[in-house]
């Protein structure tokens, strides 16, 4: 009985680990309030935000209108080079998971775009690493989305969180 007692506390405290991890990352959706579009500078805004591993980053635009290509190399997103494009989104609400440390590159697959200055390097660091490129003083647009998607993550997993909670207060008594 003991040996279950154990096995019990430990699928509960990896639950909790794996939860919490969950809850951490960040929803970046791109350029802020302005979404994906020809006016923001993505530069800019890619400066003021610090993309780590398990991170998601939203591009949120008109369809038809423009459309999201992920670029194999640096060399292809300096001369807007789409012609190798290792993925390609037109939906309007993509989702880009950073599932590894480095730099991806990002442009819009629209005639010209690309040329005016829609597309956007990330360099995306461990997840307990840090950028230098983080600052305090971010854009107050992608602080309030970055709050938003926290307060979202943890409403979803506060049901969860209770019921682990309660788990793991009552587990005990039934197995003895």
């Amino acid at each position: 009985m003991e040996g279950l007692k154990r096995m019990s506390m430990m699928v509960v405290v990896v639950l909790m680990v794996l939860i919490a991890k969950e809850v951490s990352a960040t929803q970046h959706v791109v350029g802020g309030s302005d979404g994906w579009d020809e006016t923001t500078d993505y530069d800019s805004w890619a400066k003021s935000q610090t993309f780590k591993v398990g991170d998601t980053l939203v591009f949120k635009y008109t369809p038809g209108l423009h459309s999201v290509m992920e670029l194999g190399s640096e060399s292809e997103y300096k001369k807007c080079d789409t012609s190798n494009a290792a993925n390609s989104m037109n939906g309007g609400n993509d989702v880009v998971k950073l599932d590894k440390a480095g730099t991806r590159f990002f442009t819009c697959g629209t005639a010209g775009h690309c040329g005016a200055g829609m597309k956007l390097k990330v360099n995306v660091v461990g997840a307990t690493g840090s950028s230098s490129s983080s600052s305090p003083s971010s854009s107050s647009s992608s602080s309030t989305s970055d709050v938003s998607t926290a307060y979202q993550s943890l409403l979803r997993y506060t049901p969860i969180m209770s019921s682990l909670s309660l788990a793991m207060t009552f587990l005990p008594m039934f197995v003895l």
